[in-house]
């Protein structure tokens, strides 16, 4: 993992508003820098390669394959974790907020250990 990867990892592995994250998850043929399962949300910290050569293509090319299974990305450029991991963190927990429900519908029990 690159620096920032480990950063933001020291903070999501605290399971921040209580979403918990997984590292170097797999799907399918790729590898995601992080997980959560519970919203189905893949965080990806892009460093500056993404932006060169062919790279942005097989990007693109990923992601149209994971939103394909139901996973959303959310691609943070590295300079960010370094700059505000704070920040960062913040953004990621209000992703997660926004895809929670307003409420538990009734007759369904919360989610099983694991799960979220």
């Amino acid at each position: 993992m690159s620096l920032p990867e480990v950063l933001l990892w020291q903070e999501l592995r605290k399971r921040p508003a209580g979403s918990r994250f997984r590292r170097q998850h797999p799907a399918g043929v790729y590898v995601l820098d992080f997980f959560c399962p519970r919203f189905r949300l893949a965080i990806e910290v892009d460093g500056e390669v993404h932006g060169r050569g062919d790279r942005p293509e097989r990007d693109a090319v990923r992601d149209h394959w994971l939103v394909g299974e139901g996973i959303k990305i959310v691609r943070i450029p590295a300079a960010d974790v370094l700059r505000d991991l704070e920040a960062v963190v913040l953004h990621i927990i209000a992703i997660t907020r926004r895809e929670l429900p307003l409420r538990q519908p009734f007759g369904l029990p919360p989610p099983l250990p694991g799960e979220d």
